[in-house]
């Protein structure tokens, strides 16, 4: 129809797989159900992803990815996105390129978020990165990003420390937000919290600002093994519900209802999250959990 306002666009540089959701191949999908426009560029091409064990394809360089964004600025399509989206880093390199289109976006969109997912590691598996890629994040990445989204394990290798209350994370927090962009209106998000003081049988996140922070509070649902790319999803739900305009606290607890939603139905033994088959649970979950504030 004439006059439509285009949909709004995100830089997302993640891996891509042929079969499975994790990295662009868990975003794009979510972002486009939120009536946002991805612009896809892959880190790496790969068969699946490795929860499915062995896995054919390659790396991309740092020069590959460079080449695509080139290609990406001589169209004008950088200026225009609103919004940068990153997770996996095989390469630190290729952060560099991130860092170096994230502020390409901002020169045209001073307000333009830049969402970066800090993967690491997790419970249970230890640091799964190349070496360098936590100092990157730490020394590099952070002073650019206005949204992190670590799990727990993360949170606490970027901050150096073991975090055992609701009141150490959200202090921690605090810390960190003054060495990011735009301290005053950065967000933290830390997912899969389980400090002593919560609930055994519940899996919190954390949602931190200068002045404010909130605890969404769900059930832990006990899947062995737990699907990929659900940090992948959370991000790229997150991210789309910024950008529409949501509070804080309503587009943090649209995002953990969503993924609540999808990895309750999860079959066991499923490697991915039912993207397709759950859609509408993206859009508007079945179960919403609150947002509470932190009186602390």
């Amino acid at each position: 129809m004439p006059g439509t306002q285009p949909p709004p666009l995100v830089l997302s540089i993640q891996s891509h797989v042929a079969y499975g959701h994790v990295g662009n191949d868990a975003a794009m999908l979510p972002l486009q159900l939120l009536g946002i426009e991805p612009v896809a560029v892959h880190t790496v091409q790969f068969s699946n992803h490795t929860g499915y064990g062995e896995y054919k394809g390659q790396v991309f360089t740092p020069a590959h990815v460079q080449d695509v964004l080139d290609g990406l600025r001589a169209r004008g399509v950088l200026a225009r996105c609103t919004a940068v989206l990153s997770g996996y880093l095989g390469d630190a390199g290729v952060g560099e390129a991130i860092l170096a289109a994230v502020q390409e976006v901002r020169a045209a969109q001073p307000g333009a978020h830049y969402l970066c997912d800090p993967v690491m590691g997790d419970v249970g598996r230890g640091v799964f990165v190349r070496p360098g890629i936590p100092d990157f994040l730490r020394k590099r990445a952070l002073s650019q990003a206005s949204v992190i989204t670590p799990n727990h394990y993360e949170f606490e290798l970027l901050c150096g420390g073991p975090l055992t209350t609701v009141q150490a994370a959200t202090q921690a927090a605090r810390t960190m937000l003054a060495q990011m962009h735009d301290s005053q209106s950065a967000l933290i998000v830390i997912t899969s919290l389980r400090t002593d003081d919560l609930p055994a049988d519940q899996l919190a996140t954390l949602a931190v600002t200068a002045d404010k922070s909130w605890l969404v509070q769900t059930p832990y649902i006990d899947l062995h093994p737990l699907p990929n790319g659900m940090g992948d999803v959370f991000s790229a739900v997150l991210l789309g519900h910024l950008i529409q305009g949501r509070t804080v606290a309503d587009a943090v607890s649209r995002a953990v209802s969503t993924l609540y939603a999808l990895v309750s139905r999860t079959e066991s033994g499923q490697r991915d999250l039912p993207l397709v088959a759950s859609r509408d649970q993206i859009t508007a979950a079945a179960q919403i959990f609150a947002a509470v504030p932190v009186m602390r």
